[in-house]
């Protein structure tokens, strides 16, 4: 359960274009110094000063042109070169450091801000030989729910197979769908109702450590014996509505205590969040929330809290 925008995760920038400038447009004269026979127009746009001739012909300072040109191809080849560098460490299986089986439960759903109720998830998971599959569903009070389905292949390793996301409405239809095909390199589905509604089928390139909904807990009981200075990178498939493959980070934090049930509970703190590079990182944090896991230390470990977006509805809960 965790909200991006897509406007975060959107790779095509669409940038404005620049067109001739008409005569009617105010112009102002050049400060001493300027070439006289040229006025300065400022478009509306505070440093974007343009040169435009006398007759009204717009002319763009060719120099500016040609340092714009290549400050914008460096600034696309650093992050095209360090999403390569970044992703190197995503998509390869976690070594699984517990034996996955049969599991199940019910926890609940609590408003952020205070301990009333608003829902349930209930979790099932089972192993038929060396294949896991787990559906997490969360059940809202006002009828609408997040259901998140994984298969995946253990051993030595987490490999993922194939998989769900849906998300319904408070009247239960399904205004999100998407099916995730690893194996194959396939995501369908769609997303909106009515004229809004958008189909995709899409083929993309989806390694065996693409991990998403209840999958991700997983990879936090392994943590240990897969992170680099407390840092761990997986690829994740996300609706932001649109179905995106992306890179997330799982960072280790210290030991705090959770109050639970009037007692306290010493929990680590682990920290999610979308990565791209060190360029863009910084970027999208000032977008995109954290989401916060809480687990307790044993054999193997258990979760205490979720404290994160539910979904990219936006709405923040927490699971105890």
């Amino acid at each position: 359960m965790s909200i991006y925008s897509e406007t975060i995760f959107e790779t095509e920038q669409t940038y404005p274009s620049y067109r001739r400038k008409p005569v009617s447009r105010q112009l102002s004269r050049l400060p001493a110094g300027g070439d006289p026979g040229f006025h300065r127009d400022d478009g509306g746009r505070a440093g974007c000063p343009e040169l435009v001739p006398a007759n009204g012909r717009a002319v763009r300072n060719s120099v500016v042109r040609v340092l714009l040109r290549v400050v914008g191809l460096a600034i696309v080849a650093t992050v095209v070169v360090a999403r390569v560098a970044a992703a190197g460490d995503a998509g390869v299986p976690i070594k699984l450091s517990w034996t996955e089986g049969d599991v199940a439960g019910i926890s609940s759903i609590l408003s952020p801000t205070s301990d009333k109720p608003i829902g349930h998830v209930e979790y099932h998971q089972q192993r038929h030989g060396d294949v896991i599959e787990a559906v997490r569903i969360a059940h809202f009070n006002d009828g609408s729910s997040d259901e998140d389905h994984a298969e995946a292949r253990v051993g030595e390793t987490l490999r993922s197979l194939r998989g769900r996301s849906i998300i319904r409405n408070t009247k239960g239809v399904a205004t999100s769908d998407i099916t995730i095909d690893v194996a194959g390199g396939h995501i369908s589905g769609f997303s909106g109702l009515g004229k809004d509604r958008v189909a995709y089928d899409e083929h993309v390139e989806l390694p065996e450590g693409t991990y998403w909904g209840p999958l991700i807990f997983m990879v936090i009981k392994s943590f240990d014996a897969n992170a680099v200075d407390n840092r761990l990178v997986f690829r994740t498939v996300i609706a932001t509505p649109k179905p995106r493959v992306i890179d997330m980070e799982l960072l280790k934090k210290n030991e705090t205590t959770v109050r639970h049930a009037g007692t306290g509970i010493k929990a680590v703190q682990f920290v999610l969040r979308p990565t791209v590079n060190w360029l863009v990182d910084p970027i999208i944090r000032m977008f995109a929330p954290d989401t916060n896991f809480f687990v307790k230390a044993g054999e193997p470990p258990a979760l205490v809290r979720f404290a994160g977006p539910r979904n990219f509805a936006g709405q923040k809960i927490r699971i105890e």
